[in-house]
């Protein structure tokens, strides 16, 4: 959603302290494998479970000390939201019709104020921390051997809590597992505690962000006692009336369909997908507010829609608009009418933040459910940021918005829907797909905080380009935003994002360049550590004849299409083309298409569908479209 919203929450279930903990330092931040180890021993607590948490609160990253989307430190993610909101002043740009169609009145919404009250206590465990492990908030938050003894002092205290025994057996941990994950629900406790034993039994190892080694050793046989949870007092969240698979936890919150004002109406418009028109994408947002206030949000009639959203410390969904309903998000109609919109809760208007891990899990099975279900393709073509959703005409395209942003993990998040990022053609291949090392790739981004200013130095999805074939050299220039390039967070001008799939239209030593918003763009690409890798696919230039075609923001029918009672919308080019010469890849072929729907009676709803046909392609950082009769298609 990518809004200048702050929303705070209001009380949720808090866990009593019970009796202080050891208060001995934790060893220093050298080595984090010993500090789990050290940690498990001071707070009785198995060193598989501690490792398994960790892996999936952050993969075991310490993040240099920044917090998450929902005020999250350190490996353990212990969350301290206070301390988090109070530090960060950005404002993210967007100021996008989230509905996006001229046909009706625009739906933009307002700032909302924050909600006054207690923050739940999923994410105040920091504070809750400190006072049992004796050591001061700011070293839980910046030492990642203190946070990890944080966490283990959290769970133990989960574990007296449930009355479970003193066991160096983990299976005997799995009601305190769920506890730590803060849900308020079984269903939700539940999907994080599996989760959390599919790690200990199929064990992981990986170099964290700090360039540490850390190890946990496989337990295949493990079958934990899951009876104690039963003790925790949780509530009974339904899945009744939710589209989700059955291996995350969901629940029904519907957003409404009503009438208010003068024949105005929200917060969606109900159709009959797939029968009426096919579900081609699935658009992946974060929300800017936290997740009791985005839930207030979104069962506002007066404000805007989306499908799911979904819950940063523990996975859990809530589904608002059915699939077959076309949900106000993405900014651009014909997107809406074939999507289905995600958002991922991120309170903290600071884009450096990250993401858990529990919630890329979560959100990797939706998707993947969802893409089986409409048969939606899993690539960066169909399974869409809304940073790559185009604007809808040339006065819209600098007010779309940019989240996820640069620090999503669009490699790791491909790996978990089961479709990792691989070479799939030989070296010198006419199409590369963009794919560096995130932890390793950290591009400066300048504004995360204070304008101007650089952020801080974080991992990235997102890959600057440059005129020619040196870092020196001026950046990409975005014609459609007006304004010259920048180092921004949220300029999407001059780069590209992992998984997006370019044509090759020059090499030069350690260099690459694409096609890119009608020109070249160089990235750099060495060949011991690439940024991208080959690719084969389809691509598309102008046909015989043309020196150049337009790009188009959405795939309109042709006047004529329009019944009688239909307005026929325009279809208007954006202000780039295709030039002679030029190749883009293709996501495939798509109709011509516009869902009228700008009444609340649905009678009047229609589906136009006319004769011209259209090609989406990776033309920018966005994608576009271009008419089919205008080029001609080749595999590369």
């Amino acid at each position: 959603m990518r809004q200048p919203v702050r929303i705070l929450a209001a009380a949720a279930l808090t866990l009593p302290l019970l009796g202080a903990a050891p208060s001995t330092a934790p060893p220093g931040t050298a080595h984090l494998q010993q500090a789990f180890a050290t940690a498990a021993a001071e707070y009785d607590v198995p060193q598989s479970v501690l490792l398994g948490v960790s892996y999936l609160q952050s993969r075991w990253d310490a993040h240099a000390g920044a917090p998450s989307v929902t005020g999250g430190y350190g490996p353990m993610h212990l969350t301290d939201a206070r301390t988090a909101l109070a530090a960060s002043d950005h404002h993210a740009s967007g100021a996008e019709d989230p509905r996006g169609d001229e046909a009706r009145p625009s739906k933009r919404p307002e700032a909302r104020a924050a909600r006054a009250g207690e923050l739940p206590a999923r994410l105040t465990t920091l504070p809750r921390a400190a006072r049992l492990t004796g050591l001061s908030p700011e070293r839980l938050r910046e030492d990642p051997a203190a946070n990890v003894a944080g966490g283990a002092a959290l769970l133990a205290e989960a574990q007296r809590r449930l009355g479970g025994p003193e066991s160096d057996d983990p299976a005997d941990w799995y009601a305190a597992v769920a506890l730590f994950s803060g849900a308020d629900d079984t269903a939700s406790a539940v999907a994080y505690a599996n989760d959390v034993y599919e790690v200990i039994r199929a064990g992981e190892e990986r170099v964290t962000d700090a360039g540490q080694q850390v190890a946990l050793a496989a337990r295949p046989g493990l079958a934990p006692d899951t009876a104690a949870l039963e003790r925790a007092g949780l509530r009974t969240a339904s899945a009744a009336g939710t589209e989700c698979p059955k291996t995350v936890s969901c629940e029904w919150i519907p957003a409404p369909y009503e009438e208010f004002g003068d024949g105005d109406y929200g917060n969606h418009d109900l159709g009959d997908r797939p029968a009426s028109q096919r579900i081609r994408y699935i658009v992946v947002h974060d929300t800017e507010g936290a997740w009791e206030g985005v839930l207030d949000m979104v069962q506002d009639p007066t404000y805007v829609s989306w499908q799911y959203s979904l819950r940063s410390t523990d996975g859990h969904i809530a589904q608002h608009v059915k699939a077959k309903d076309v949900a106000w998000h993405a900014g651009n109609w014909y997107v809406n009418a074939g999507s289905i919109g995600l958002e991922h809760e991120g309170f903290l208007a600071e884009p450096d933040a990250w993401y858990t891990e529990a919630m890329y899990r979560s959100s990797a099975r939706l998707v993947k459910y969802l893409a089986e279900k409409y048969d939606i393709p899993l690539d960066r073509q169909h399974i869409l940021g809304h940073d790559t959703v185009p604007g809808t005409t040339t006065a819209t395209i600098p007010g779309m918005h940019t989240d996820p942003g640069p620090y999503w993990d669009w490699r790791h998040y491909f790996e978990l829907l089961g479709k990792p990022l691989k070479a799939t053609a030989g070296k010198h291949a006419g199409i590369v797909t963009i794919r560096p090392d995130y932890t390793a790739n950290r591009p400066v981004f300048t504004g995360c905080e204070t304008a101007g200013e650089p952020c801080a130095t974080h991992g990235s999805s997102a890959v600057r380009l440059y005129s020619d074939h040196d870092e020196d050299s001026p950046l990409i220039r975005d014609i459609g935003l007006g304004s010259a390039p920048t180092t921004g967070v949220n300029d999407l001008s001059s780069r590209v994002s992992t998984g997006q799939q370019y044509a090759v239209a020059d090499r030069w030593g350690d260099w690459t360049a694409i096609w890119y918003l009608g020109q070249k763009a160089w990235f750099e690409n060495p060949r011991k550590h690439p940024t991208a890798v080959p690719a084969k696919g389809k691509v598309v230039t102008p046909r015989k004849g043309l020196d150049s075609v337009p790009v188009y923001g959405r795939a309109y029918p042709e006047k004529a299409a329009y019944p009688e009672g239909v307005p026929a919308q325009a279809v208007s080019p954006l202000p780039y083309t295709v030039l002679k010469g030029q190749k883009y890849v293709t996501g495939g072929k798509v109709p011509g298409e516009y869902y009228y729907a700008v009444t609340f009676d649905e009678a009047s709803h229609q589906v136009v569908r006319g004769e011209d046909l259209y090609y989406e392609i990776q033309f920018g950082h966005r994608v576009g479209f271009v008419r089919a009769a205008d080029v001609t298609v080749t595999s590369s």
